[in-house]
């Protein structure tokens, strides 16, 4: 566990809150009109000009207090640095709702210290949410408490989920969704990885699972989930990863890790075609 103090751990939240608002305030007010710079994985895993500019813009404010620091970005990767706390960082999560002027995306800004999250700010300026967590501090939302929503059985759940912008992979996706989609009350699929965990930790579903997310998709908002009460993890006992991360309350937690286990949900697939 992380021994970073208590009062440390506030100063960091406030930091990652005035970084994230800042960027998340830049990427609103450039949000019309705004088009493809770049693509990553596929021709559908696209990059905007303010992607990149509002991690740099983060970057900056966070190096401005903090020169030390190692920051890992969606955008500009890994930079090394002395610090004793490494930032974590997805300038726009969501990057496709963002294009085409939804309001489901964020900012997302973790600070990790000894391998572990003990603050962290997702900011969701189009929906007008900041969601806020230290680590054994409890969930906000805008400055108020919040909780995951007790677990209900299985085929009660609203599920939400996410898809990855790899051919092969989606057709795996696909068929892990039609094995459970009839066990569940529903699925809901926002866009934005960050922006889902924070809901599920609003009581607005019931549980989450994606497989294909990089640390800087949860690192902020999977802290926030946990602080709500929600239980987050990979297979078998395993953290989060980029083969599964399921987010729910302890007993629906477990009831959709049996789920989806023997789906392949960890397993690689061929890419189509």
């Amino acid at each position: 566990m992380s021994t970073t103090p208590s009062e440390d751990r506030a100063a960091l939240l406030a930091l990652a809150v005035e970084a994230a608002q800042e960027g998340g305030r830049a990427a609103a007010e450039g949000q019309a009109g705004i088009g493809v710079l770049d693509t990553k994985s596929s021709p559908t895993d696209v990059v905007t000009e303010m992607d990149r500019s509002v991690e740099a813009s983060i970057r900056k404010r966070i190096h401005g207090i903090r020169p030390g620091d190692p920051v890992l970005g969606e955008e500009g990767g890994a930079e090394p640095g002395q610090g004793a706390v490494r930032w974590i960082v997805d300038p726009i999560d969501g990057t496709v709702n963002y294009l085409y002027g939804r309001a489901e995306w964020a900012v997302s800004i973790a600070a990790e210290t000894g391998g572990e999250v003990v603050a962290g700010a997702v900011y969701a300026p189009a929906r007008g949410d900041l969601y806020t967590a230290v680590l054994g501090g409890g969930a906000f939302c805008n400055g108020e408490p919040i909780s995951a929503a007790p677990a209900v059985p299985l085929e009660l759940a609203l599920v939400a989920t996410g898809f990855g912008y790899d051919a092969g992979r989606r057709a795996q996706q696909a068929e892990v969704l039609r094995a459970v989609l009839p066990r569940i009350r529903d699925i809901r699929r926002g866009g934005s990885a960050s922006v889902d965990l924070c809901e599920l930790a609003r009581g607005r579903s019931d549980a989450y699972y994606e497989r294909g997310l990089n640390q800087w998709d949860w690192g902020a908002a999977a802290l926030i989930a946990q602080e709500a009460g929600a239980r987050v993890g990979g297979l078998h006992g395993a953290p989060p990863n980029s083969e599964l991360l399921i987010a729910a309350p302890p007993e629906l937690f477990a009831q959709l890790h049996d789920l989806l286990a023997p789906l392949g949900a960890d397993t690689d697939v061929p890419a189509a075609g």
